[in-house]
Formats: C-alpha cells, sequence, structure tokens
C-alpha cells in the first residue's frame, strides 16, 4: 500500500516517486537488515528514510527495532545481543560516547572496507570536526555520524513577554527570571526551571556543565581525575539551591529524564527548560500546548564565566556479526547522508552533521534557530572518552542523582567520583 510522500527533506530527486511503506514484492527480498534505534530518536521520522534507501536498492529490505527511549537503556540492550554475538541485528545507532567501547569488545564493524575507494579523510571532510573525529578509534573507522546534538536553554516567549523579560545569558537571570514568573502566575503546576536528575545518561551533562563553567576540568594534568573541587561543590550547590532554596526546580528532579523534561514543557508546565535539540520539533506538533511560544538560546553560564554545553549526538554502525556487511555498509553510508540529515532536521529537529545544512533555507524555514546553534555545536566539550565508558557514566550519573535525591552529600559524592573515576580512566 502506498503512503504519503515525504515532501521535505529529501533530495528532490527522490520525491519523483510516492514512499513504499509496505513489504516488498517477495522476489525483491534478497537480503533483510535490521536496524536498532531506540524509542527517542523519532522511528517514525526514522521510516521513511529505510523506505528511500529499499527503493533505490530494491534487493534489501529494511526492519526498524525500536529499543529504551535512553541511551544507557539501548545500550543495556545491545551488550545483552553483541555478547553473545547475535548476528540478528545489522545495523545500530549508538550514543557518541559508544565508539571506543564498541571497538574495544569488537562489537563494531571497521568500515574502511567498504568505502569503495574513496579516501577515509575526504568521506570525514563533510562532518562537523567533533563527529568526524569521534568516528575514528585507533585509526580505524567505526561508525559515520547520523545527528549531531547539544544542550540549550528553552523558555516560554509568551511568558518572557508578559513580564518584560529578556532571554537570559545568566542563570542568575535564569532564577530570577523563574522566581518572578512562578510568582506572578500564581500557578503550582508551573515550575521555573526544569532539569534531568535521575540517574540516565543526561544526567552525566547536568553536573558537567556548571561544573566546566565554573573552572572545572574532569581529566586535568598528568591525566589525572580533579572533581573534588571548588568547581565540583559549585555545579551541586547550583542545583541544590534551584530546587531547595529558589524552589524554581522540582523537589522530584531526581526523578526527571530527558522526556520527561520534553513532556512537562510541552504540556504548558515549565518556564525554562534544560534540553537537546530534539524537543522543538515535537514543541511546534499539533498536539503542544506551547506551540509557537518557544525559543531557545545557548545554555547560560555563570556571572564573569564562560558558557559551556555538553556534545550529544548519534552514530551509525555496523554490527561485528551481521550476515550482511556489505548491505548494512551501504546502508550506514545512506544514512550519514546529506539527504539524511536534512530530512532528520527538518522532520526531527536533530542538529545536522554536516555545516552547510545550518544555512539550508528548508532548514532554517523549520528551524530558525539552527543559525546561532552551529557554534555552540562546534564548541560543545565531550564526555570522557574511553573503552570503558560505561563505568564512568554510571559512576558519574549515580553520585549526581544521590545528590539531587538527598540521599548523599555533595562531599561524599565528589569523594568517591574522583576515587572511582582515578582508577578507570588511568
Amino acid at each position: 500500500m502506498l503512503r504519503r510522500t515525504v515532501t521535505t527533506g529529501l533530495a528532490a530527486a527522490a520525491l519523483a516517486a510516492p514512499l513504499v511503506l509496505g513489504a516488498l514484492p517477495a522476489a525483491a527480498q534478497q537480503t533483510t537488515l535490521r536496524v536498532f534505534i531506540g524509542g527517542q530518536q523519532r522511528p517514525d521520522v526514522m521510516r521513511p528514510l529505510m523506505d528511500l534507501f529499499q527503493q533505490q536498492n530494491p534487493g534489501v529490505r529494511v526492519e526498524i527495532e525500536v529499543g529504551g527511549a535512553t541511551s544507557e537503556a539501548q545500550q543495556q540492550y545491545l551488550t545483552t545481543v553483541l555478547t553473545s554475538r547475535d548476528p540478528a541485528i545489522d545495523v545500530m545507532l549508538i550514543d557518541v560516547v559508544r565508539p571506543a567501547q564498541f571497538a574495544a569488545a569488537g562489537w563494531a564493524e571497521p568500515l574502511d572496507a567498504y568505502l569503495g575507494g574513496t579516501d577515509r579523510a575526504t568521506v570525514l571532510r563533510r562532518y562537523l570536526p567533533g563527529y568526524a573525529e569521534a568516528v575514528v578509534v585507533d585509526n580505524k573507522l567505526m561508525s559515520l555520524p547520523a545527528f549531531a546534538d547539544a544542550m540549550f536553554l528553552y523558555y516560554r516567549t509568551d511568558l518572557l513577554q508578559k513580564y518584560g523579560l529578556q532571554p537570559p545569558r545568566t542563570w542568575e537571570e535564569t532564577v530570577s527570571h523563574a522566581r518572578r514568573i512562578m510568582a506572578g502566575e500564581n500557578n503550582p503546576n508551573l515550575q521555573g526551571l526544569n532539569f534531568q536528575g535521575a540517574p540516565i545518561e543526561g544526567t552525566n551533562c547536568t553536573f558537567l556543565i556548571p561544573f566546566w563553567q565554573l573552572g572545572g576540568n574532569l581529566v586535568g594534568a598528568n591525566n589525572r581525575v580533579t572533581v573534588n573541587n571548588d568547581a565540583g561543590r559549585g555545579a551541586f550547590q547550583f542545583w541544590l539551591d534551584a530546587m531547595r532554596t529558589h524552589r524554581v526546580s522540582p523537589a522530584n528532579s531526581a526523578e526527571v529524564r530527558t522526556d520527561d523534561t520534553r513532556l512537562q514543557f510541552q504540556n504548558g508546565n515549565v518556564a525554562f527548560a534544560v534540553l537537546w535539540a530534539y524537543g522543538w520539533n515535537l514543541f511546534q506538533s499539533e498536539q503542544s500546548q506551547v506551540r509557537g511560544k518557544v525559543g531557545v538560546v545557548p545554555l547560560p553560564t555563570f556571572q564573569g564565566r564562560q558558557s559551556a554545553t555538553c556534545i550529544g549526538g548519534w552514530q551509525w554502525a555496523v554490527s561485528a556479526f551481521s550476515r550482511n556487511k556489505p548491505d548494512a555498509a551501504k546502508l550506514v553510508q545512506f544514512l550519514a547522508s546529506g539527504v539524511a540529515s536534512k530530512h532528520l532536521a527538518i522532520n526531527a529537529s536533530n542538529l545536522p552533521v554536516l555545516p552547510d545544512l545550518y544555512r539550508d533555507p528548508d532548514v532554517l524555514r523549520t528551524n530558525p534557530w539552527f543559525e546561532a546553534a552551529l557554534p555552540v555545536v562546534i564548541t560543545a566539550r565531550s564526555r570522557p572518552v574511553s573503552p570503558r565508558y560505561p563505568e564512568v557514566s554510571e559512576i558519574i550519573r549515580t553520585n549526581v542523582n544521590g545528590v539531587i535525591a538527598g540521599t548523599k552529600t555533595p562531599q561524599a559524592a565528589l569523594t568517591e567520583m574522583e576515587s572511582r573515576l582515578q582508577r578507570v580512566l588511568r
């Protein structure tokens, strides 16, 4: 059965015929590729890309397997599948922090042999530098960039206009604005500033962003971990003050996951939200209570300090245990192309991995704030790169969650983090 032609984001030549969402004729189903993505990575938007690839490669059928809604949930599933050397998955969408781990474990197929004679440097030159660097581990091309990401501050334009406020540039202004709006609205359901404090991957950034802004550097001279310092204490104190002293952040912030922030803001219950780029597209949907009332700016910093944000994004990798590696590698190259990146930018507000798309009129028509996002993405800072990153992540996020929940003091958390991270990252 033919479905609606996708009219935005895909190359004009690809739009000459409608996309087929149903099964291909039996004679053409020579190879079936199974692609694993998370529920938060918009499988509804990914599907047309798979359909287009099928159309261009009639001997290949692509199935999507949808996994957990968070990076760590997806990673737990992939760890189980790949540790057992299961060939059921051919292509995987993995977090930008994972390639080193996948390379060390032997879970991802190096892609150098599948570039059709094209020099690797030529392939990678078209991508943003940070993402081109992330896909090469031990001089092997372990993945290709899917989309970029960084954390931004979303705000309610209608509420700022109502109270005569400008978008904040500092955290001090953010808290002050939030308090004024909450007092004026007198709505017990309205939160001033929402952030993620649950024991999830995004909570590592909740800690690292103010830590970096206050001058912290997780791994310093001589590869020594330095987190038990004034920057670490200041990072924790900022979030605790937002919850307990200023009361602009919810008391249950230790339970807030990434998509909880998105849903609460989308439902009109948040004035300011720290969130990744994907929220924009959903905030403009017909189901959104804040449609047409949303602004985005780079994350604030502390008065007199430099801004910083966490680099995010996702990579396409081929399973080392796939029985269809050439076709899987061909699919990965298509999914990392400009056609795919533009489609994801327009239809899911995924930040492009190709710098030219930040000036593309079609992309900017849907995401006008992308033009100012490019410098943020280029200068975003990376979480520690390590084959043992799952341990690094667990150490940070569980301790941060403990502090936000009130079950651990900041000093106890910083002491444990520094001690354990030093052993893992040495």
